[in-house]
């Protein structure tokens, strides 16, 4: 696989979409949790998506349950969670995992191209974020303690 593009994953809803929907957009894709510390970050991922779609950023959560059994529920629940607790209006997508065998090829492409601290390509914790260009590449890997906020600041300068 050569960009984001090339993935498809399956939606909150069950539906198979392709990431070549977002073409030409910088994307923001973060591994989210319901039940984690980082879980207040909703909201300022929402601001970013509400302030800066039409400027062409896409924000996309994927859920996953593998630090700390932190997104318990299944996808109806966290749709319900991140709309009434966060009024999250960005593409969720089903649970995924981002590490070991059973990643997502999406997430195993996202390591090598965005590695992490001293190269690491395993992902850490729940919202980690990968950066990406409108040509569909990794730009920027940040860790769950980077802030929706602090990504504002470097995302578009006018």
């Amino acid at each position: 696989m050569t960009s984001v593009y090339d993935f498809s994953a399956r939606d909150i809803d069950g539906h198979e979409r392709s990431l070549a929907e977002w073409r030409g957009h910088t994307l923001l894709i973060v591994n989210v949790a319901s039940k984690c510390g980082f879980t207040p970050q909703y909201a300022g991922l929402e601001k970013l998506w509400r302030e800066y779609r039409d400027r062409g950023l896409t924000v996309l959560g994927f859920p996953c349950d593998q630090f700390g059994h932190q997104e318990p529920g299944d996808e109806a629940e966290i749709r319900n969670f991140c709309s009434t607790t966060y009024d999250v209006s960005f593409p969720l997508f089903a649970k995924v995992e981002v590490n070991g065998d059973g990643a997502h090829p999406l997430y195993q492409w996202l390591k090598r191209e965005g590695r992490g601290i001293l190269g690491s390509e395993a992902i850490k914790w729940n919202f980690t974020k990968f950066l990406l260009g409108p040509d569909g590449q990794v730009a920027k890997r940040y860790a769950p303690t980077d802030t929706p906020e602090k990504i504002a600041r470097g995302l578009f300068t006018d």
